[in-house]
């Protein structure tokens, strides 16, 4: 892979909006010989498989390169949503699945949504590999930022500044990694994702985390939006209060100050 300056653009959001974590860049493989060096795969480097929300948490906190293939993944439901589970028809299969464990009250109910979630088609793709922007290890199908619901505005702001459209977003609150990693790189437009189930409970995603994700061919007009949009006003992260106001006090404060001649 030919490795890409991201260092500024990546390091310009990260401070301006002041994030937690590193940004992920994702990247679809149809050849898994092609990760890049010094990739780790949880199945030789941990000795398991893991889910593929753990591996976003493990480039976006640990700062690796991780590398996933079916051998490397233990998530049923992303497995099927990722083409890499070779069932002869997805949607069918996972809205079952969904039904079986009451997130569906019937199999076709269960179908029918998935079927409006954006999916890869069977071996589409053979492996996906996630890292940390700044390391500008590959050209990004997909770049992933996690943040807090205002963080999350301010790249809203910024990128429909740019786009002069709104952002979309696809909720079901279950298998949203396919909102926040494919849904961006097939439909090349930006999208909001509350993380699902899975992502709170194996890869620790807290309460008050988002996820905004664009395809990387908007990332230049992330970072211009983002220096722009609101500008005459102020518009930031933080969002600075409004202070220009006298506050009114309980009685009693009043009482005593007046007794004390300070009010």
């Amino acid at each position: 892979m030919t490795q890409v300056n991201y260092q500024e653009p990546a390091d310009f959001i990260q401070n301006n909006l002041r994030l937690k974590t590193f940004p992920v860049a994702v990247k679809f493989l149809k050849d898994k010989s092609t990760f890049p060096e010094k990739t780790r795969q949880p199945s030789m480097i941990l000795g398991k498989r893991v889910t593929i929300c753990q591996g976003v948490t493990m480039a976006r906190t640990y700062g690796w390169t991780v590398g996933l293939t079916k051998e490397d993944l233990i998530c049923v439901p992303a497995m099927i949503a990722f083409g890499l589970s070779g069932a002869a028809d997805p949607a069918e299969t996972l809205g079952k699945l969904f039904c079986e464990v009451d997130f569906s009250q019937t199999e076709e109910r269960g179908r029918k949504e998935v079927e409006e979630m954006v999916r890869l088609e069977n071996r589409a793709c053979e492996a996906i590999v996630l890292a940390p922007l700044q390391k500008g290890l590959f050209d990004p199908d997909t770049v992933a930022f996690f943040g807090n619901p205002a963080q999350v505005m301010r790249m809203i702001q910024g990128l429909v500044f740019e786009e002069s459209r709104r952002v979309s977003g696809n909720f079901g609150g279950k298998v949203e990694c396919t909102e926040y990693l494919i849904a961006p790189y097939k439909t090349q437009s930006p999208r909001v994702a509350i993380p699902g189930m899975g992502d709170r409970i194996f890869s620790m995603t807290q309460d008050d985390e988002m996820v905004f994700s664009i395809p990387g061919m908007l990332l230049d007009n992330l970072v211009r939006g983002l220096k722009n949009a609101g500008k005459k006003i102020g518009a930031r992260y933080p969002v600075t209060f409004y202070q220009n106001f006298q506050p009114e006090f309980p009685k009693p404060y009043q009482v005593l100050g007046d007794a004390l001649g300070i009010l």
